[in-house]
């Protein structure tokens, strides 16, 4: 029999609701300190007075320790019209919440580091060193490497433009050691009408290789180039516009052109771990007298066999009377442009976390920033270091899920 009852509608109804987005929090304002840099060389600064002017004028503060800029040809002066604060301790620097660092941490900072603190700098991994790393995890810090930093499309902007400007350099440089004031063989890069071209070598077909040879070229010298990669040989040369030499590394090849050249350049990326040597002892050996060597690759161990670091205050040897130029850190050289090329990526990368909220914020927004953190609250998100370094390798998108 049926129940009499009568029916009562649910409370609920499955008419569509509306959807919930995740709501930005307000801006934060942010204290940045700039070191002095007193190690490897190391001229640049990471924010231009142009750039500091800017995060002022948007309601944060900039602390700089004194003669940070003089490297790049900024003075004190120049930082304080642009309303940042010049102290003379760089213990009151690392008081800031982020440090901006041009050089890697280095030892004489590692116990002024604040815990918690947030720092971007390079990572320089063939100098970094476990018993730094393993303080900086100690203290909790967040750390972000130019070297990994991407942009929206992908790309590494502060590599690509540290490359570019040691690719524009290379030709600079060669020249200056083929002329007779530096004891060179007196030879002009390119040449002039009547007189055969300089021959020039370049193995790498990456951003430098490119730089180098767009410079090359347009100083009317005859280009050629190698690397392993078809690829990047065919891109090097759709981007010139122009039909090139191109060749795959082999050494037969490679070793008659050198017989020849006035110049050689070293171009090629590392890998993950040392660039492959691929000019040997021999191969040098057999160049012509005062011919010059730019080994670009020396930042990771270099191409070539005979190749060993040297400085920027002495910046050349010889050997089978060729002229070797094995300075790591190019850009240095040419530190006002490489400071307003980081600054260009850091300034707007600083307004953005601003705006978003904090760091940890950005982070949550903007996956491509990722890739740039290799420490996070303390632990070690990036794999090849935890490999390199035998430490504990903690996942970044589990740590960010887990916030939330």
């Amino acid at each position: 029999m049926a129940s009499s009852k009568p029916f009562v509608s649910p409370s609920f109804t499955y008419e569509t609701l509306e959807e919930t987005l995740d709501i930005k929090p307000k801006g934060a304002e942010l204290y940045i300190g700039i070191p002095c840099e007193t190690s490897y060389h190391e001229n640049r600064i990471a924010l231009t007075p142009e750039a500091a002017s800017v995060l002022i004028a948007n309601g944060h503060k900039v602390i700089m320790e004194t003669k940070a800029g003089e490297g790049s040809s900024y003075s004190d002066r120049d930082y304080s019209e642009a309303g940042a604060k010049i102290v003379h301790s760089k213990k009151e620097v690392f008081e800031c919440e982020i440090i901006v660092k041009s050089a890697q941490v280095c030892e004489h900072e590692i116990d002024l580091i604040k815990p918690h603190q947030f720092i971007i700098s390079p990572i320089h991994v063939t100098a970094l060193k476990r018993e730094i790393l393993e303080k900086m995890m100690e203290k909790k810090v967040t750390a972000l490497s130019f070297e990994n930093l991407k942009d929206d499309s992908g790309h590494n902007p502060i590599v690509r433009s540290m490359s570019e400007i040691a690719g524009s350099a290379v030709m600079l440089i060669a020249g200056q050691y083929l002329s007779n004031a530096n004891n060179g063989k007196g030879v002009l890069v390119g040449g002039i009408s009547g007189i055969p071209p300089t021959k020039v070598i370049i193995i790498g077909a990456g951003i430098v290789g490119e730089q180098a040879a767009r410079a090359a070229l347009a100083l009317g010298a005859s280009v050629k180039i190698f690397d392993n990669s078809i690829y990047r040989l065919k891109r090097l040369q759709n981007n010139i516009g122009m039909r090139l030499f191109t060749s795959v590394i082999e050494p037969k090849i490679l070793s008659k052109q050198l017989k020849t050249c006035d110049v050689a350049v070293g171009a090629l990326a590392a890998s993950g771990g040392r660039t492959p040597l691929v000019v040997t002892e021999e191969m040098v050996s057999a160049m012509r007298p005062g011919s010059v060597i730019v080994d670009v690759s020396i930042d990771h161990g270099g191409c070539f066999e005979t190749s060993h670091l040297t400085t920027h205050a002495d910046p050349i040897f010889r050997k089978y009377d060729v002229i070797h130029y094995c300075v790591p850190n190019i850009p240095s050289g040419f530190a006002r442009t490489a400071s307003q090329a980081i600054s260009n990526v850091l300034m707007p990368l600083m307004l953005e976390m601003a705006d978003d909220g904090g760091f940890e914020n950005l982070v949550w927004y903007k996956i491509n920033i990722r890739s740039g953190i290799y420490l996070f609250k303390g632990a070690l998100t990036n794999f090849h270091l935890s490999q390199r370094f035998d430490l504990k390798f903690t996942d970044l998108n589990l740590l960010i899920a887990s916030r939330r």
